[in-house]
């Protein structure tokens, strides 16, 4: 949880590591959908632990997970933001949130290169990407929820056929 600066996708490659590669609890294809489970379900992308520890040790498993991702960012956040606002204007504070920002940005083209590797293993999955990203650049106030809808549905329809 200490991790997730910019975006929840921060912590994937991490999440990946952990659980794939280094304890093996869960196989590629299972991280894969609970990543995808928690990025079609409103609220933060961070849930995927929640899916995670749940698929690994049950509800248990799930309430661990969850509370061990999000107190740290509640604790880094929630807790410190009025001194924010007193203090946000200090040089270092400053230099501080350019270095956090720059390496979430990091994070999440890790996470953009540990889910791209894994789910773009043939040309129709190729396409539904570029396509969607060509969509979602030119299209600025496309919905996002109806992109994933569509994309499912022109994979779902390539598989049955």
């Amino acid at each position: 949880g200490a991790f997730v600066f910019g975006s929840g996708l921060a912590i994937v490659p991490f999440l990946y590591g952990g659980v794939v590669k280094d304890f093996q609890w869960l196989n590629e294809q299972q991280f894969l959908d609970a990543v995808a489970v928690a990025m079609i379900t409103p609220g933060p992308v961070v849930i995927t632990v929640g899916f995670i520890g749940y698929l690994v040790a049950g509800f248990w498993g799930a309430v661990v997970a969850a509370v061990a991702t999000f107190l740290p960012c509640y604790l880094f956040t929630v807790l410190p933001a009025p001194y924010f606002k007193k203090y946000g204007k200090n040089p270092a504070i400053r230099a501080f949130v350019d270095g956090v920002t720059a390496a979430a940005i990091g994070a999440i083209a890790g996470a953009v290169m540990v889910l791209g590797k894994r789910t773009l293993t043939d040309i129709p999955s190729v396409v539904i990407a570029v396509s969607t990203a060509a969509l979602l650049f030119k299209l600025k106030k496309l919905q996002e929820p109806l992109v994933i809808g569509a994309a499912a549905l022109i994979g779902i329809t390539i598989k049955l056929i």
